[in-house]
């Protein structure tokens, strides 16, 4: 497409020649391939890649790629939402800062997004590119096998980028294209996102995380007290574009009203009696980060209004001051109560609520969040026995389905703390039941059917006859005096696969 610019041109002639060519494209393809090719021409590099983000900012995806004077080719996938993996394309996705190398260390930096099957890589330029709303919607990378310096054409192919990204929203207007079909879920995203829980309800929660990672949009987190709202939060955070900014954390039932209003909004030197300096407050501190305001709820109406101004106008003012000041920060809420139910009682402003909850996501409980129960206790008492500073405790037999079956209703708060009591008294290094001062109904006897209780008892005598032989199926069969086939089948039926077996041999003594 750009053959005609490998003439001796000057670079500005080359570079209008290049703007003239991508105006003239007629699909997205094209402009995609043109903008491939014109980067690595005009700069020289044997590498040029355009890489874009979809439209829930979910998923960085190779578009282009051009090679050596040629289009080159491969199927590369999707990148996962928080691109953890390729640390300098997150780097300028988040930070929205062009990324100069001139010695590219592979030791030092992983680079798997560059083709390796085409020799090794020195020298390295990324440039984060903007739509027309300025939010960072692309890459373009320029690589060289030999030390060069790209930074110098940093400017100018930040411009032709950007303008090839008005050309495709130009194009999708005039023309939109058939959606395509939704993809189906990826491991890359399906990532815990530092929590723990491989429950399908937390798989659900992380999929909603993944989509408000890299947008600004205000998340509410519902669910009931203890189920992890900060963590949440936090996590948002930490793997989103504001993840190098402060998180700032304030609970709005801490504090009474006027506490609070000092402590959120910051007040000048003699606004009250005591007020000695200038205070920033906690919006002030979050300035580019993420402010995450615990029970909601709770806030009085007075302050709700003030912080519906800091939403709308994105401006913040001190208490005694005339002034305001404009802010940039992320606001995400959390409460355990019905707001709706508030709004039509005259406790919460409706115009608020609308504004704080265009993207909720609710937190199951972890009565419904089945096995991930074992999986958080024993995390748990790993995590408290380093803090004790004594050996790993192993789990009796039935303890944690014993657990399983609590309806725990202080959620995940209830079960850290109720490990850490039976750590205390356990004076062995084996945890028993009794260890956890469960209510009686809480055993699983009193609520299961006969053909529950038989269906468990099935369970634990194969899972068991597994262990003993090191989960030879066919060894299992002939022990147990069964085909091969049927054990097979009762362990399909019996939900019995080789996690399960792992982790008995990790507890179970």
């Amino acid at each position: 497409m750009f053959g005609q610019l490998a003439q001796p041109l000057h670079y500005a002639e080359r570079l209008l020649a290049s703007f003239t060519q991508l105006a003239r494209s007629r699909s997205k393809q094209q402009l995609q391939d043109g903008l491939a090719e014109a980067a690595g021409t005009l700069s020289g590099a044997a590498l040029s890649q355009l890489y874009l983000l979809d439209v829930t900012h979910t998923q960085l995806t190779l578009t282009a790629e051009w090679l050596d004077g040629r289009r080159y080719e491969r199927d590369t996938g999707a990148l996962s939402s928080d691109y953890r993996d390729e640390q300098l394309l997150q780097y300028c996705l988040t930070q929205n800062q062009p990324l100069y190398i001139e010695q590219l260390d592979n030791h030092l930096y992983a680079t798997d997004f560059l083709p390796a099957d085409a020799g090794n890589w020195c020298s390295l330029l990324c440039l984060p590119l903007q739509d027309d709303q300025q939010h960072v919607s692309g890459l373009l990378l320029l690589a060289s096998r030999e030390a060069a310096q790209l930074k110098v054409y940093g400017d100018s192919l930040h411009l032709l980028g950007n303008f090839t990204l008005h050309q495709l929203q130009l194009l999708q207007q005039a023309r939109p294209e058939p959606a395509p079909r939704p993809a189906e879920p990826t491991p890359a995203l399906s990532r815990s996102y530092g929590l723990i829980g491989e429950s399908p309800a937390m798989q659900q929660v992380y999929q909603l995380i993944s989509k408000v990672l890299h947008n600004p949009v205000t998340v509410m987190i519902t669910g009931e007290t203890g189920t992890g709202k900060e963590l949440v939060a936090r996590a948002i955070h930490d793997y989103g574009s504001r993840r190098s900014q402060r998180f700032v954390v304030q609970n709005c039932a801490a504090l009474p009203e006027h506490l609070l209003e000092s402590e959120l909004f910051g007040y000048r030197k003699g606004a009250f009696t005591g007020a000695d300096r200038d205070y920033r407050g906690l919006i002030d501190n979050a300035h580019c980060g993420t402010l995450f305001l615990d029970e909601i709820g709770d806030m009085p109406l007075t302050l709700q209004a003030k912080l519906l101004r800091v939403l709308q106008e994105g401006e913040v003012r001190p208490l005694g001051s005339n002034e305001t000041r404009k802010v940039d920060v992320r606001i995400i809420t959390a409460t355990h109560q019905n707001l709706p139910e508030m709004v039509s009682q005259g406790r919460f402003r409706e115009d608020l609520y609308y504004r704080l909850a265009p993207f909720p996501i609710d937190l199951p409980p972890l009565r419904e969040r089945g096995d991930d129960i074992q999986l958080l206790a024993r995390r748990f008492a790993e995590e408290a026995c380093r803090f004790l500073n004594r050996d790993a405790c192993q789990w009796a037999g039935g303890t944690l389905e014993q657990l399983r079956d609590y309806g725990f209703p202080g959620n995940v708060r209830e079960l850290k703390g109720m490990i850490a009591r039976a750590l205390l008294l356990c004076e062995g290094n084996l945890l028993l039941p009794e260890h956890f001062n469960l209510p009686d109904d809480s055993n699983p006897s009193s609520a299961m059917s006969l053909r529950d209780r038989l269906e468990r008892v099935e369970r634990n005598l194969l899972l068991e006859c597994l262990q003993r032989n090191q989960g030879n199926q066919t060894s299992a069969a002939s022990e147990l005096g069964l085909p091969r086939r049927t054990l097979l089948y009762r362990m399909q039926r019996l939900n019995i696969n080789p996690a399960d077996l792992k982790a008995r041999e990790r507890n179970h003594v």
